[in-house]
């Protein structure tokens, strides 16, 4: 795959002046961008996923939910279906995608919805009887037909979009000047110690905006493994196996080991549709832990019920007061 990257190289000017003149075009307001009336907050990525981005949708909807009435909106990534989609009581995760289905699952006083055209979206979701009084856009910074009042940014720690390139041989979306459109620039999945000397460094390398505030966040995992109806604790667990379907397992892998822990690691592409004969092995192998992106997938195989287990998570900003503060000084 690095083979392949490399010998298209010759790509990566095209690409970069494709994507910068689209950029240019909207900055110049020949294509338009659509502004709205209520509070929309972006959260997206210059690079091609792995940022946590669905940490960082579920601690503003933690955030948020209590103060105003509050609606996610997500293209619905691989999902079997097209166009506008409420979540409802009978939706399932093909229906609506991975991660706007974990959202209903786990925020059910909140509005979930998916839509590929943004604009479409938000228009649907402001008929709704229930207004949203704020829309969280999950995944959307180069959605540039719909101007965000508030863009945050994530890059994550061991790949910051600073020291990249475009694709095809890089994997930035578009060129690094897309950060400038960002109002909070988060470094993501740090280390959990890292230091106000590195810091500094990253910030520096990431050469800011004056508009422009950085943060960084770290995952923070749980004690206890979850199922439907049963948790375990981790450090406590016999030997199992680790199945991931994500962009980037290693944090996860990284984590376990340092706890000591025994296990065996199926990993697979990033929103993997498990056939009949992945479900057949997994079926046969005993204890399963997974993320629960997987396992908002996987639990609806009721054979892997009682053997089914996920790590929670949560993402943890360093200044938490001052980003609290940016996103609910917008918000209201």
């Amino acid at each position: 795959m690095k083979f392949i990257r490399i010998i298209l190289f010759p790509i990566v000017p095209i690409y970069f002046l494709v994507t910068w003149f689209r950029n240019w075009l909207y900055d110049k307001r020949i294509k338009p961008s659509k502004s709205y009336d209520l509070p929309i907050i972006c959260v997206g990525n210059l690079s091609t996923g792995g940022t946590g981005k669905t940490p960082m949708i579920e601690y503003l909807i933690r955030l948020l939910k209590d103060e105003k009435s509050l609606a996610t909106l997500s293209r619905g990534y691989k999902r079997q279906s097209k166009g506008f989609v409420l979540a409802n009581k009978s939706t399932l995760a093909s229906a609506i995608g991975d991660e706007p289905y974990q959202f209903y699952t786990k925020f059910k006083d909140i509005t979930i919805a998916v839509d590929e055209n943004r604009q479409n979206g938000i228009s649907k979701l402001i008929e709704l009887e229930k207004k949203p009084e704020i829309i969280l856009l999950d995944d959307a910074y180069q959605h540039r037909k719909v101007k965000a009042g508030f863009n945050i940014l994530l890059t994550a720690y061991s790949n910051l979009y600073s020291k990249d390139i475009v694709l095809p041989t890089g994997n930035l979306r578009e060129p690094r000047l897309g950060a400038n459109r960002a109002d909070v620039v988060v470094v993501t999945k740090c280390d959990r110690n890292i230091s106000e000397i590195e810091k500094a460094k990253i910030v520096k390398g990431l050469k800011l905006q004056s508009h422009q505030s950085a943060f960084f966040s770290y995952i923070d995992y749980s004690d206890v493994v979850v199922s439907a109806n049963a948790s375990k604790v981790l450090v406590k667990l016999p030997k199992f196996t680790l199945v991931t379907g994500i962009a980037n397992a290693k944090p996860l892998v990284d984590f376990l080991n340092s706890k000591g822990l025994e296990f065996d690691h199926l990993e697979y592409a990033d929103h993997y549709n498990f056939n009949s004969s992945d479900i057949d092995k997994l079926k046969s192998i005993g204890l399963i832990i997974t993320t629960e992106k997987d396992f908002v997938r996987l639990s609806n195989y009721k054979n892997l019920e009682s053997h089914l287990y996920y790590l929670p998570i949560r993402l943890v900003l360093d200044k938490p007061e001052t980003f609290n503060a940016l996103v609910k000084t917008f918000a209201n």
